[in-house]
This record gives C-alpha cells, structure tokens and sequence, in this order.
C-alpha cells in the first residue's frame, strides 16, 4: 500500500488527486475508490492510503483509505 496526501478533490464531480513521495506525478482520485462510511470525500492536505491501478490515462488510487476521517464517537 503507497501513503499520500490529497492535492485537491472536487466533491461536486467526484474526483481529485493525490500526491505521493513515493511516485512523482498526480494520481487520480474517484470518490468511489474510497473507503468510508456515508458521503465518500477527500479534503486537501488530508493523508490517505492507496493501492495502485494503471489507468487508461496514467495511475489511479484505489482502496482509498482516509488516516483521519470527521467521524465523532
């Protein structure tokens, strides 16, 4: 599993990216790669972890995990 951080994430179209120490460029995100209860979002600067797809137009994440998620117990 690769570590990142979200560069952005567009909730109205669903999608974003991350950036990874590990892999130079952006890696596509869609909001139904994450995983996580109810609405399914990402916030710049939050720290994720993923597995890596090839995609027909570059890397995507996949089983997006969120570290932190607004979740109160």
């Amino acid at each position: 599993m690769a570590t990142g951080k979200v560069k952005w994430f567009n909730n109205s179209k669903g999608f974003g990216f991350i950036e990874s120490e590990e892999r130079s460029g952006d890696i596509f995100a869609h909001y139904s790669t994450i995983q996580m209860e109810g609405y399914r979002t990402l916030k710049a600067g939050q720290e994720v972890d993923f597995e890596l797809e090839e995609g027909p137009k570059g890397l995507h994440a996949i089983h997006i995990v969120p570290h932190s998620a607004d979740t109160k117990s």
